[in-house]
C-alpha cells in the first residue's frame, strides 16, 4: 500500500514565555549584611528607590555594605504611587545619577516602581522587601496606579529581579498588619488559580495550582502561631510563604494561571478614595469572600459556601477584613459601591475568568453579604 503525505500544514504550537524566579535569592536574619559582594557585581552607582519610611528603615542595614563595597549610591522616593508621573521622575533620577543598577526597597508599590524603571532603563534590579505584605519582590510584573491611587493596568516585565534579598531582621521591623495583609494576598492564589486554571492539563499549570493549595494549607496551619511569635521559625516560614512561595506560583503558572474575582474586586475598590487606608492584601482577602459568595449565589456552589465559612473563621483568628465596614467602607454610598462594581466588571476584568457571567448588580449583592449565613440571598442566572 502506498503512503500518501498529508498536505495539511501543522499548526505551530503556541510559545509561552515564563519568567519564573529571580536569578538569585538571599534570605536570612542578616541577609543584607552578607550581600555586599552579590550587590556590587551589578555596578558601582546604584539608585536606591523606595518610599520615605522604607528607605529610613533599610538605611541602617544597607548603608554599611554600600560603604564597604565603595558604591556611590543615591536615594529617591517613588512618591505616593507607582504611577506614570512617578516613573518619569524615576527615569530622570536614573539619568541624573548615571545609575548602572537599581536597588528597590519597600513594599509592593515601591518595588513595582523600582522594577519597572529598571526594565525601562534596561539596567539590573535588586529587590529588598521591607515587609511581607506582597510577593512583589519576586515577580516580573508591575501594577500602575493613577496619581490618586486607582489601579490602571499592569505591565509584564522582561525578567524577574536579578537579586532578591529577604532579610528577616528588616521584615520584622514592619507593622504586623503588613504580614497579615501578605497572608491575605497569598492565600488568594488558591481560590483564584483553582477557578481559572484548575481544569488545565498542562504540567506546569497543574504544578502551580497544586502549589497554591499547599500555600493555602501552610497559611491555615501556621499563620496564627507566626503572628504570636514574630521572628520565630514559624514566623519566618509564613514570611517565606507570603513573599517567596506566592511568587513561585505566579512564576510557574505564568500568564495562564491568573487572578480572578478577588483581585478584580481589589482593583474596583482602589477607585474609591475611602479605600486607600487599607492595604492591597486586605482588599484582596475581602475579594476572596466576594468571589466565593458569587459562586455560592449564582451557582448554588456548596463547596464555595463551606470555603467561605472556613475563611471567615480564619480571618477572625488573624485579623483580616470580612466586610466593607472592616475595610473602612461602611459609609460609602450606593453610587460609590456601584462605581467599584462597574470597574470590577469592565470588559477586560479578570472577574470574567469565573465560569459564569457576572454583572455589577450581582457583584454588589455579593459585596454586601460576605458574612451572610450559608444559603441566604441566592440569585438565579
Amino acid at each position: 500500500m502506498t503512503q500518501t503525505q498529508s498536505t495539511k500544514t501543522a499548526t505551530a504550537p503556541a510559545i509561552y514565555s515564563l519568567t519564573i524566579a529571580p536569578a538569585c535569592v538571599l534570605r536570612g536574619r542578616s541577609a543584607i549584611a552578607q550581600a555586599g559582594d552579590a550587590i556590587a557585581r551589578f555596578g558601582k552607582r546604584p539608585l536606591i528607590v523606595g518610599g520615605s519610611n522604607s528607605l529610613a528603615a533599610a538605611q541602617p542595614y544597607l548603608q554599611p555594605i554600600l560603604e564597604q563595597q565603595q558604591l556611590k549610591s543615591a536615594e529617591t522616593s517613588y512618591g505616593n504611587d507607582c504611577s506614570e508621573t512617578s516613573l518619569e521622575t524615576l527615569r530622570e533620577a536614573v539619568q541624573t545619577h548615571q545609575a548602572d543598577f537599581i536597588i528597590g526597597v519597600g513594599g509592593g508599590k515601591a518595588l513595582d516602581a523600582a522594577k519597572l524603571v529598571a526594565h525601562q532603563c534596561k539596567i539590573p534590579i535588586v529587590t529588598i522587601p521591607t515587609s511581607a505584605a506582597t510577593c512583589a519582590a519576586w515577580t516580573a510584573l508591575s501594577n500602575i496606579y493613577s496619581e490618586q491611587g486607582a489601579f490602571q493596568y499592569d505591565v509584564t516585565l522582561a525578567r524577574c529581579p536579578d537579586l532578591l534579598i529577604l532579610d528577616y531582621g528588616l521584615i520584622q521591623t514592619a507593622p504586623q498588619r503588613t504580614l497579615v495583609a501578605g497572608i491575605g494576598d497569598a492565600i488568594a492564589k488558591w481560590y483564584e488559580a483553582s477557578v481559572s486554571s484548575g481544569h488545565s492539563e498542562q504540567t506546569l499549570i497543574i504544578s502551580a495550582v497544586q502549589q497554591a493549595r499547599i500555600l493555602r494549607d501552610i497559611l491555615f496551619q501556621k499563620s496564627a502561631a507566626a503572628l504570636k511569635e514574630p521572628g520565630s521559625e514559624t514566623w519566618q516560614e509564613v514570611t517565606d510563604a507570603a513573599v517567596l512561595l506566592a511568587g513561585v506560583i505566579g512564576g510557574i503558572g505564568g500568564a495562564q494561571c491568573r487572578t480572578v474575582a478577588a483581585h478584580a474586586v481589589h482593583n474596583g475598590l482602589t477607585h474609591l478614595l475611602a479605600s486607600h487606608g487599607t492595604l492591597h492584601g486586605e482588599k484582596v482577602a475581602y475579594g476572596i469572600l466576594v468571589q466565593l459568595r458569587l459562586e455560592e449565589m449564582l451557582q448554588n456552589n456548596q463547596l464555595a459556601a463551606s470555603a467561605r465559612q472556613q475563611l471567615l473563621k480564619f480571618y477572625s483568628e488573624i485579623g483580616l477584613p470580612q466586610t466593607l465596614d472592616n475595610l473602612g467602607l461602611g459609609d460609602i454610598t450606593i453610587a460609590e459601591l456601584q462605581r467599584a462594581a462597574d470597574i470590577a466588571c469592565n470588559p477586560n476584568s479578570d472577574i470574567h475568568r469565573l465560569p459564569f457571567k457576572v454583572v455589577p448588580q450581582q457583584l454588589m449583592a455579593a459585596m454586601v453579604s460576605t458574612t451572610a449565613p450559608v444559603g441566604e440571598l441566592k440569585i438565579k442566572n
